[in-house]
């Protein structure tokens, strides 16, 4: 059995950013046998303003300042998706 303290020390190594992206690449990963663009380009901006939302002392400035061209990528892919 794992001791509490094990995973303590595990999560430690981890922030809110790191969760985020997570959470971003297995939605892309669940979205991807669906082949719609509309779909993808909604993941995209919308994980982009969540990246822009969370609060900054929780994580770096990198992966907040990320969400600004997700924001930009998402509404240029929903723009070209057909229809």
């Amino acid at each position: 059995m794992l001791s509490p303290l094990f995973i303590d020390t595990f999560l430690l190594d981890y922030h809110l950013g790191h969760v985020i992206l997570l959470g971003f690449v297995v939605s892309l990963l669940a979205a991807a046998p669906l082949k719609s663009q509309k779909v993808i380009a909604s993941i995209v901006a919308g994980f982009g303003t969540i990246f822009l939302v969370a609060p900054y002392t929780t994580m770096p400035q990198v992966y907040i300042l990320a969400g600004i061209p997700m924001i930009l990528i998402g509404a240029l892919l929903w723009t070209m998706a057909g229809n």
